[in-house]
């Protein structure tokens, strides 16, 4: 399903779209797209899906996002909306890093949202 709504569902900072392709680069996968969204687990509740994936679930929204192909479930969509993703390059806790506007809760390791 291609989004067809004006509305942000999710956007990523230059720093994560050039990350994944990158990364895209890297593992010859120039054709996949990035997989954003919320999987149940964790201490509150859902956890941060994030991975590279050849091509969308047949109910996925398709988002366009700076050259990256984004895949969200229609599940995680409502949780989503209005969410940025980052990639920190740092030497403690580097990678892909989402900033939601949604969450209510969150864990102390800070991997674990509700």
């Amino acid at each position: 399903m291609q989004q067809e709504t004006k509305e942000i569902i999710v956007t990523l900072t230059d720093k994560a779209a050039n990350k994944v392709k990158a990364l895209l680069e890297k593992e010859n996968k120039k054709d996949y797209g990035l997989r954003v969204g919320i999987v149940p687990g964790g201490c509150s509740s859902y956890m941060y899906e994030i991975a590279l994936e050849k091509e969308p679930k047949h109910d996925d929204l398709v988002l366009e996002e700076k050259g990256v192909k984004v895949f969200i479930s229609p599940d995680s969509v409502a949780f989503m909306k209005g969410s940025t993703v980052d990639y920190l390059d740092a030497l403690t806790n580097a990678g892909f890093k989402v900033n939601n506007p949604n969450v209510k809760t969150s864990c102390g390791c800070g991997h674990s949202v509700g």
